[in-house]
């Protein structure tokens, strides 16, 4: 079983969560600026054995597609065509960014700690993965009791 990797893509930095390798555990991994995104993948996925990339899915409150989509699906459809055997699937990411910020306050982070737009963004990938884990366990269950 290979990792699977969570993406925030944001147009000027992108937050980065993995799983381990049993795919149980979502973490925080890193923040890397959006124009070097492909380099950094292309040389993660050289070196970790990855299954699957989960990029979040903006969408408004109404279960219509955000604004920001509009930068999101162009770079789903490159990673595709970069990674043809990859499994790449979009995940809804709202609240990601509000609950990331709620974790760093329940994890007791200074108001100054709360301000890296860095840490949010990896925060809220992970729980963009943390998620979709969930959902996929939820889904799989579903499936075997059919």
């Amino acid at each position: 079983m290979g990792r699977i990797i969570a993406i925030d893509y944001g147009r000027k930095r992108t937050g980065i969560a993995v799983t381990d390798e049993l795919q149980l555990i979502a973490n925080g991994l890193t923040t890397v600026p959006s124009h070097e995104l492909m380099a950094w993948l292309k040389a993660y996925i050289a070196r970790e054995q990855v299954e699957g990339i989960v990029v979040g899915e903006p969408r408004q409150m109404n279960n219509e597609p955000s604004e920001s989509l509009k930068y999101i699906i162009p770079f789903v459809n490159r990673l595709k065509k970069e990674f043809p055997g990859m499994k790449v699937e979009m995940a809804d990411e709202r609240f990601s960014s509000k609950m990331a910020f709620q974790t760093m306050i329940d994890a007791g982070l200074k108001k100054k700690d709360r301000q890296r737009k860095e840490l949010v963004d990896t925060i809220s990938a992970t729980i963009i993965l943390q998620s979709y884990l969930e959902w996929r366990s939820i889904n799989k269950e579903r499936e075997n009791n059919l």
